[in-house]
Formats: C-alpha cells, structure tokens, sequence
C-alpha cells in the first residue's frame, strides 16, 4: 500500500503555484513516482508539486524535502512550495527562521513581517554548462546557441541558462503572452541540450528592476508562478545587465520579489502563500501502484 494511503495533506498555492503538502516525519516511507501520479488525479489533490516531509537527515535542519512533479518526476527546488512548507512549520513550532534540506541542498526560510508572507534564501545559482546541466559546452551560458522556428527567422533564440536546483532557460522577448507557450514549451523542455529537461521560461525587461516572466514547467507544464524559475529570470537579467540585482518579478499568479545578493551569491525570494484546504488521501486512489 501507498505511503500516501489515509495520509492527512494541506492544499496550497503561491501565487497560484499549485502545492500540497504531505508530512511523513512520523512515518518516513519513500513514495514511488506511480504515487506522486496517483495523488496529482483530479480525484486526488491536484498539485503542480507534491512537497514531502521527512526526519532531517541533517543535524541542525528542521526537516529533509522530496519534491514530486505532476509527472512522478523527482525536482531539485520549488520555491513556492519550500514557502508553503515553512508556513506550516512556522505555525506548529513557533520558529521564526528554520532550515530544510532538499537535493539541491540546504534552504534557509524567514517568516515574514506580514502573514503567510515568507523569505526563502535559494542557495547560490550555477551557470557552468555541466551544472545545468547542458548536453554540450557553452563557454558564456549568458546567452547559449538554441532556436526555435525557422533558421532565419527563429520563434525564440539565444537563452540564458543557469540552474537553480533545477535547470533553466530563459528566452528575453518583448512580450510573453505573445507566445504559445503550451505548444513551444514541451519542445523545449524535452530538447537534446538539456540531458535532464529544463524549465523553459519567456521573459520580459518592463523596467529597470521589474521583470514580467511565463513559465513551463519541467515535468508539471504551463503554471501560473514558478519560483525557481523566477529567479533563473532575475540573475539571468542581472548577468546579462538587463537589470540590477533586486527585482519583482510578475508571474501570471502575482509578484515576488528576488534579491541575489553579492556578498555571498545567494538568492533570495520573497512572497506569499494562501491555504486552499485540507484532506486525507483515498487508498482507492492507489490501487494498483507499485509499492513505496
């Protein structure tokens, strides 16, 4: 039987980023991808990510987190979910900065000065071709040899790149929504120079510290506010001096905003996340899936 079978979950979204959050601390079974499917039906709990707590694995964490894509697939990061994550961890311990541990590392989270208002501090972002990862060498990944469309007249081109836990690409157009984006982006997000998929972000400089950025996302699809990603877009725009270092960043879901700090690289997101509801997960929902 599932690990999720009868297991209470709090549904959840920043900024319309799709969340649930499953605590396992007391019972630390691994799920299967066939799982994280199951849970994602729409008889289930429908999530863009499936955040999963188990014991720290760490001293001095709070708590280790398996991230899961709609798709089974496992993510590095998820920005959004790490702030819903921190608000229940928040609200049960009376912690006011907490650590968790990801497969990206170690995440630092602040409570914020208003409710249900977060900072969590990303780690610092990778733009070496192997970090990414990228199937082949770029020297400067600022902007790397990728095209979509004709040879002459590409849809989209010249990308930044950089990994935030997970692999980004950033296409700079003039307007995001001008795209299909759920036609290119599955495209993209499977193209051969990205061994492990990217997230394929269309972003927009709408001044100098205001970002306006779309998203699909690897393994979940077109969503309505992808932290990472978010981020991918800031440092990108700040490597590339299209921008500062602080920014907000408008996502079709609302606004964060991102600060990638110098004195240590790291990158810090700041915004919200709101309770839809919570329930407990059917066993039926799992019949038939591999065991965990």
């Amino acid at each position: 039987m599932s690990a999720l079978a009868n297991q209470p979950f709090f549904k959840m979204n920043g900024l319309g980023n799709e969340i649930v959050v499953v605590d396992l601390r007391g019972a630390p079974d691994k799920l299967t991808a066939a799982d994280a499917r199951a849970a994602a039906r729409p008889e289930g709990a429908p999530f863009d990510q499936l955040m999963v707590l188990y014991p720290p694995r760490t001293p001095g964490t709070d708590a280790f987190v398996r991230i899961y894509n709609t798709d089974g697939s496992e993510a590095g990061a998820c920005g959004n979910g790490m702030r819903c994550v921190a608000d229940i961890v928040f609200a049960e311990t009376g912690k006011t900065a907490l650590t968790f541990e990801t497969r990206a590392g170690l995440l630092n989270c602040w409570k914020g000065a208003e409710p249900l208002v977060s900072t969590v501090d990303m780690g610092a972002p990778k733009f070496g071709w192997r970090d990414i990862p990228l199937a082949e060498e770029f020297r400067d990944t600022r902007a790397i040899e990728l095209q979509i469309g004709p040879i002459d007249a590409p849809i989209l081109h010249s990308p930044s790149v950089a990994s935030m836990g997970n692999p980004h690409a950033v296409f700079w157009v003039d307007d995001p929504w001008a795209y299909d984006l759920e036609k290119i982006g599955p495209l993209l997000e499977n193209h051969p120079i990205f061994p492990d998929r990217a997230n394929i972000s269309l972003a927009a400089v709408t001044g100098p510290d205001h970002l306006t950025v779309r998203t699909w996302e690897r393994g979940a699809g077109l969503t309505r506010a992808c932290g990472s990603a978010a981020c991918a877009a800031a440092v990108s725009a700040a490597r590339t001096g299209r921008t500062g270092r602080s920014v907000r960043v408008t996502l079709p879901g609302g606004d964060l905003v991102i600060d990638w700090r110098e004195r240590d690289d790291h990158v810090l997101m700041t915004g919200p996340v709101e309770y839809e509801r919570e329930g407990r997960f059917d066993p039926a929902l799992f019949a038939g899936a591999p065991a965990s």
